[in-house]
């Protein structure tokens, strides 16, 4: 799974800094039911607000007051990763925020005044979304190989549980919290590595007073669909807490299966044949056992990273219970809660004809040329949470096409580059699937959908936080944050809290942000931009540091060849284009960007020539002899290389 929440296949997230925190200052209804849906809350102590995960809240926020919002605090994060230092939807309780970074750091806010109270340090670089739930005085978290359990009164640990089988496993999601029992997944990967293989997505039900383990889900067979393949294949798992009926179930939204598109040797996912269960599958499980009770899988033999990741919506459907829900592949679904048979399907955002590109290529493999452009991308689609009031369903749709260049999902690019991708936040009616208004937006919607009363609010990848009005998508309320973002909403009372996330350019800050009706507050001033250290052409090498490897002395035809991370935390080197001499060359990198890096150099057959390990704020060369060409240098954390990360190198 992917997502810039768990931005590429393999997005690596790498987390260079604990979270240091201080506070700043200062419907339409055309068959379905409101009463499907559980009368908002104006507390938030569930990631999706409730047990049916439908992000409404109630409160006195709406749409005659949601102009009036100000910035009433405000609170510095200083984890820093691939995409972002923040992914989590904040959960309220008696007051006081309780929240997640991208280290897996936990902070507890005083709500009224921005003052953090406590923060539990796990310094565990984590995929997200992530996030915690607080249920009866405790708050239920997990770093990326671990489920841990908080006092929530003080931070102090009562219980921690490793639930990953290997080091190519991780947990990235908020913990489901019902009747004593909290419920967490793992996923096939982590910051490290992602889909390495033997990766398998399993769900624990665990009791929440000891962290004992009650029953095991196995979202994805243990032999990974071959047992001859298990090194390769991989998937399943969830990104999101489960949902509850009051019938003692509950439903999730699983992973997607890899690799995508596939291998050299097996294209198209030929290392598992078949459909792939359960992965892109809503699933219905006993909650007392774990026994599954149905699945509906949306798209069998995935090779396009089409998870169905968000939890589930339960509502209803002029009285038949039914379920939602919606992932990448940029297809909302309803299916009857009793059966698991499909009532609607409804693609939202652009497609572009490759919906069942893997049962198509699996039959007919020849039918399918590379280069590949798949729209939705492994971006694409539905990338965040959705929303419901019961009558009306909301997605944020990411509109960002993919063009694979081989089998590899390493070799995907983003067609236009990674900033080039537009939203929509689109309102469907729960009963029928039928569109009843989309709302059309400039950037990249990763904010999910979150609804107070009357009104929807998303965020998206400029930076913009929208309050639209949940009737007709009419623009309310617009305001922009303090940094790009890929944060969600969350709307407790009179506050709404998100964060400017993801630092995109000089200046910018990660923030969580507190907007109050009626608070008169400002985001704190721009920050001047650091100024960048080294060389990005070939002849000066830069200053050394104690990390930095002596390199030889090089011949007379030689060259040392600069090369330099953005130090702005962009996911681009300084120069794209180097030139170097014939010769034993010193390839040199100075990494003073806040995000770890390395620098890979590859010939035209794509072999390896040699590496700097991954690290972050220094200097490190390595030496190799070059002949006339051309070279390809690149950063081989997950993600980076496909969001820009990558420059050609002219030998002369």
């Amino acid at each position: 799974a992917t997502g810039i929440w768990r931005l590429l296949a393999g997005a690596g997230l790498v987390v260079t800094f604990a979270l240091l925190l201080a506070a700043c200052g200062s419907s339409k209804n055309s068959g379905a039911t409101a009463a499907s849906a559980p009368t908002p809350s104006t507390s938030w102590e569930l990631p999706g607000a409730d047990a049916q995960n439908t992000r409404a809240a109630g409160g006195p926020i709406d749409a005659s007051n949601v102009s009036t919002l100000g910035v009433a605090w405000t609170v510095p994060i200083t984890a820093t990763g691939t995409f972002g230092a923040y992914a989590a939807t904040p959960v309220v309780s008696n007051g006081v925020v309780y929240t997640q970074d991208l280290a897996s750091n936990v902070f507890a806010i005083n709500l009224a005044t921005g003052k953090v109270m406590w923060s539990k340090k796990y310094n565990s670089p984590n995929e997200g979304p992530n996030g915690v739930t607080v249920a009866n005085g405790t708050v239920f978290g997990a770093t990326t190989d671990s489920a841990f359990a908080l006092k929530a009164a003080t931070g102090e640990q009562l219980w921690m549980k490793k639930l990953t089988r290997n080091n190519n496993e991780g947990i990235d999601m908020a913990p489901g919290y019902n009747n004593g029992t909290v419920y967490i997944s793992t996923v096939p990967g982590n910051t490290k590595a992602f889909y390495a293989g033997n990766g398998q997505g399993i769900l624990w039900a665990l009791s929440g007073e000891t962290g004992a383990t009650k029953w095991k889900f196995e979202t994805v067979p243990k032999n990974l669909w071959s047992a001859q393949h298990t090194n390769i294949n991989s998937g399943g798992g969830l990104w999101a807490p489960p949902s509850f009926d009051n019938e003692g179930n509950l439903y999730i939204g699983v992973a997607n299966p890899a690799p995508f598109l596939g291998t050299k040797k097996f294209p198209f996912g030929s290392s598992r044949p078949g459909p792939d269960p359960f992965t892109n599958s809503i699933v219905k499980l006993n909650a007392q056992t774990g026994q599954m009770v149905w699945n509906y899988q949306l798209t069998p033999h995935d090779v396009s990273d089409y998870d169905l990741q968000n939890a589930p919506i339960l509502a209803s459907d002029k009285g038949t219970p039914i379920v939602i829900d919606g992932g990448k592949a940029g297809i909302l679904v309803a299916v009857d809660r009793e059966t698991g048979k499909l009532v609607w399907k409804r693609p939202v955002g652009i497609h572009n004809g490759h919906d069942a590109i893997g049962v198509e290529a699996e039959k007919e493999p020849s039918k399918f040329k590379l280069p590949l452009t798949l729209e939705p991308g492994d971006l694409g689609g539905i990338e965040s949470p959705l929303a419901s009031n019961g009558a009306t369903v909301y997605a944020a749709v990411n509109n960002l096409a993919v063009k694979y260049k081989s089998q590899s999902s390493l070799e995907g690019e983003f067609v236009g580059g990674f900033g080039a991708g537009t939203g929509e936040l689109v309102a469907v009616n729960a009963a029928t699937g039928n569109v009843e208004w989309d709302k059309k937006l400039p950037t990249s919607a990763y904010g999910a959908a979150t609804l107070a009363n009357n009104v929807v609010f998303t965020t998206t990848f400029d930076g913009t936080l929208y309050g639209l009005e949940s009737s007709s998508g009419k623009e309310l309320f617009k305001t922009k944050l303090s940094a790009n973002t890929n944060a969600p909403v969350m709307v407790a009372g009179n506050t709404l809290i998100t964060a400017g996330s993801f630092p995109q350019a000089a200046g910018q800050q990660a923030l969580i942000i507190a907007y109050r009706l009626g608070a008169t507050g400002a985001l704190p001033p721009v920050k001047a931009a650091p100024k960048p250290t080294g060389s990005a052409s070939t002849g000066t090498k830069p200053k050394s540091t104690p990390a930095q490897k002596t390199a030889p002395a090089a011949t007379a035809t030689a060259s040392v060849i600069n090369v330099e991370a953005n130090p702005t935390g962009l996911l681009k080197f300084t120069e794209s284009n180097l030139t170097g001499n014939t010769g034993n060359d010193t390839i040199s990198f100075t990494n003073n960007a806040p995000l770890e890096h390395d620098v890979v150099l590859i010939n035209s057959t794509n072999k390896i020539l040699g590496k700097t390990p991954i690290f972050v704020k220094g200097t490190k060369s390595f030496d190799v002899k070059l002949a006339a060409g051309t070279y390809t240098y690149y950063c081989s954390v997950p993600g980076h290389r496909a969001a820009g990360m990558e420059g050609k190198l002219t030998i002369k």
